[in-house]
């Protein structure tokens, strides 16, 4: 592993771009981009990429290459999830992204995924006791239970947001029907993770990126907070997420995208994403709500300075 890193998170919605220079036992990030690729998009359900998917996603990387390329950068980790994982044509769009772009891709389980969020979002912050970490991905969420020391259980659920939105959310605004609908879903699907959380009764919940950093920002405008665009932790309480949540159910495309603090970027998916939040957090009690701005990529780079901190010392 080179001293310069680019790692890639080809995600189901968006594509990340973190560039950080290593230099045990610290890093400094040198460069952060991200776009909305919207991989499974008109696809996800169907378990394939569409070849507009494909369109999109091709331009990003190309785009990113351009950065990395311009920085110098000695090893590149390139990374799927949820839309590669079960896509059909999965190999196919691997095989297109080495040849267009030099840049190899590999396909995390979810498992890993969950994993590797958590080993972000500790990076990020203190849990001080157990924690319920919820990463809502475009085709996946992940939801991990750990403390400081370890993780106690983890699983991955093909339950994202994109997936949600072209299931459930047909009407704009949403429905009463479809709300029902998405919720009995949620029955359907989620009973493992309150078996978890009944086993081992974690305190707060902790959003990572995503839904929950937009939250964020809607939250800190509203309550007049100045948000450190850098911060690995930042505000959000419960009663601030429930009053969002009112007002996204009422409002149409247009009107959510009026909000201050609403990004292109999550206008569409972040009703269904907040009806899960609302659902997990109406059926189990949480003491605090946080968010972490850090996340998969993040966990990647934790990881490899990990190997790397392993290498050093074996040598």
């Amino acid at each position: 592993m080179g001293n310069r890193i680019a790692i890639i998170d080809l995600g189901t919605n968006t594509f990340h771009l973190l560039i950080v220079d290593v230099n045990q036992p610290g890093y400094r990030i040198v460069h952060r981009e991200r776009q909305a690729a919207k991989l499974g998009k008109k696809g996800i359900n169907e378990g394939i990429i569409t070849e507009d998917a494909f369109q999109r996603a091709s331009k990003t990387i190309a785009a990113f290459k351009a950065s990395i390329d311009s920085m110098a950068v000695d090893d590149i980790y390139a990374f799927g999830t949820s839309a590669l994982r079960s896509a059909s044509n999965q190999k196919g769009i691997i095989e297109q992204i080495k040849t267009k772009h030099a840049i190899d891709v590999n396909v995390i389980t979810g498992d890993e995924e969950a994993r590797l969020i958590f080993e972000g979002v500790k990076s990020a912050l203190t849990f001080g006791g157990k924690s319920l970490v919820m990463d809502i991905g475009g085709g996946s969420v992940e939801f991990i239970i750990g403390d400081d020391s370890q993780i106690y259980w983890k699983q991955s659920f093909e339950i994202g947001a994109q997936r949600l939105l072209e299931m459930y959310h047909q009407h704009d605004p949403i429905s009463q029907k479809e709300t029902q609908d998405l919720y009995q879903h949620f029955d359907e699907v989620l009973p493992p993770l309150f078996h978890a959380l009944a086993e081992y009764e974690p305190e707060a919940l902790v959003g990572s990126s995503g839904t929950f950093d937009t939250l964020s920002d809607i939250y800190c405008i509203e309550k007049g907070i100045t948000k450190d665009s850098n911060a690995p932790e930042t505000p959000l309480s419960f009663e601030g997420f429930r009053q969002i949540f009112r007002e996204l159910l009422v409002r149409n495309r247009e009107q959510r995208m009026a909000i201050p603090g609403m990004i292109e970027l999550r206008v569409d998916m972040i009703v269904v994403a907040c009806c899960l939040i609302d659902y997990v957090t109406k059926k189990y009690s949480f003491n605090k709500i946080r968010v972490s701005s850090y996340a998969l990529k993040e966990g990647v780079l934790a990881d490899l300075l990990k190997r790397k901190a392993s290498k050093v010392k074996a040598g």
